[in-house]
């Protein structure tokens, strides 16, 4: 038998943990905006994330749909899909050394 008890406080020990994430993420948002748009302008950075980028813009504000918006919330899903996964792969596909760059710019408040 395991001897670890559970305390009626777990959750909001956890709830609070995720607010906190959520909250160290919100502070850093604008910071995280200037890179994208910082490494998206550089020169220095493949063609390819910006096209990424770009694509997942348009495939968001296209009328054309894989799912519908008709369809409620199922048909915003596949926008969110793309739109995190251009995200999600915009930074990564970058030149590491152009990403560290900005960042140590960015905390040096240039």
């Amino acid at each position: 038998m395991s001897d670890e008890r559970q305390s009626p406080f777990d959750g909001l020990y956890a709830q609070q943990r995720s607010l906190l994430q959520t909250l160290r993420l919100l502070r850093h948002l604008p910071d995280f905006a200037k890179l994208y748009w910082r490494l998206f302008w550089d020169r220095r950075v493949p063609l390819l994330p910006k096209l990424v980028l770009v694509l997942a813009a348009i495939y968001i504000v296209s009328p054309i749909d894989l799912l519908p918006e008709l369809a409620g919330l199922i048909g915003l899903s596949d926008d969110v899909l793309v739109a995190l996964a251009a995200v999600g792969s915009f930074i990564p596909m970058c030149p590491r050394w152009v990403v560290e760059e900005h960042v140590r710019r960015i905390d040096q408040g240039q």
